[in-house]
């Protein structure tokens, strides 16, 4: 592993911040824009992939009503106009007493290394690096359904499903009991990234028309069954909007099926702890999020869903030199007595306090 601590000409204080999603981006940008232009600091992002797309997007990449090509950003295009520096990897570790980070190697599409394992020095380390999907140990989950926690896994979803719907169209797929090709898609979770993806999945005609599958009815062949754990759907608002948006999906003939505990996911079905099989020709888990393994590994107190622990002032409760917000922080929210939801208007206002 190379390092950068020795030998290299500091140039004022150098700010890392590790993750570029909404708040990460937003922060660095206006970091940038008035330490970076001016000198003040050295600013930089680290992040593992050398594009940005807003996540909850990526519902309409998977379900191929969006081209993400036009939504994304290059953060090397950012870094230039905003004066920041990006270095594509992905955090490996903290050494806290030398003051620098560990970043992975950057290997290409083939398996070549483009960029060298290496270690970056910091004054100040700021982590922004969201959450993950969270399986809970659901037998076959991690295997069978697909998470949409990138844009590769949002277009992995949009390929299996033109994929079942031209096997469908010629016969080699599943076949309903009216004897029409059908297609069975299981979205398990209904927070909002699921109900949202059953929705747009019903805006599939315009795809299927591209790839001449004139013969399949997006609405009559193509099944989609939400199933949620809890007692009703978008269990983090409201009963009356939960209600409404319940009526909705039925009107889209999405099938809604709540208090169903999924015990095991196979490549062909959702099994519960009713007893009932779903029959699944795709499978998206949109279930849960749990904080990024890496963060367990840094030597910072982390809360009981592995978030790094951070004060009002969002510094690490061992580090100072240490910030951490977002989904990847536990941040302290005295007036409900809880903590910071994991919402992106929770970022957006802690990267604004930040700067």
């Amino acid at each position: 592993m190379t390092s950068e601590r020795e030998g290299v000409v500091r140039r004022g204080h150098r700010i890392i911040v590790v993750g570029g999603g909404a708040g990460g981006l937003e922060l660095v940008t206006k970091l940038g824009d008035k330490l970076g232009k001016s000198g003040a600091a050295q600013v930089i992002l680290v992040d593992r992939s050398p594009t940005h797309i807003w996540k909850p997007l990526l519902h309409e990449v998977a379900a191929g009503s969006m081209d993400p090509n036009t939504h994304q950003l290059e953060y090397v295009a950012q870094a230039r106009w905003h004066n920041f520096e990006f270095q594509q990897g992905e955090l490996t570790g903290i050494d806290r007493a030398r003051k620098t980070i560990a970043v992975s190697a950057c290997v290409d599409q083939d398996g070549d290394e483009l960029l060298p394992a290496r270690e970056l020095a910091y004054d100040t380390l700021v982590l922004a690096i969201g959450c993950v999907t969270h399986f809970f140990g659901v037998p076959g989950a991690a295997d069978n359904a697909i998470a949409l926690d990138t844009v590769d896994q949002a277009e992995r979803f949009r390929r299996r499903l033109i994929a079942a719907c031209v096997r469908a169209q010629n016969g080699r797929g599943r076949v309903g009991e009216d004897g029409r090709p059908r297609v069975d898609i299981a979205i398990i979770g209904a927070g909002a990234t699921g109900v949202e993806l059953s929705a747009e999945l019903r805006n599939t005609a315009h795809v299927l028309n591209a790839y001449g599958l004139h013969q399949l009815d997006p609405r009559r062949d193509i099944h989609i069954n939400v199933i949620e754990a809890g007692s009703r759907i978008l269990p983090a608002l409201s009963e009356r909007v939960s209600a409404e948006t319940t009526k909705l999906l039925h009107k889209l003939d999405v099938g809604v099926l709540t208090a169903e505990r999924v015990t095991e996911v196979t490549p062909d079905a959702v099994l519960t702890a009713s007893g009932k099989r779903i029959d699944a020709d795709l499978t998206v888990w949109a279930a849960g999020i749990t904080a990024p393994a890496v963060l367990r590994t840094l030597d910072l107190p982390v809360s009981r869903m592995g978030q790094i622990v951070v004060g009002p002032t969002l510094q690490s409760e061992a580090d100072p030199d240490i910030f951490a917000f977002g989904d990847c922080a536990s941040c302290p929210w005295p007036e409900q007595q809880t903590s910071v939801p994991p919402r992106a208007q929770a970022a957006h206002q802690q990267a604004t306090f930040l700067y």
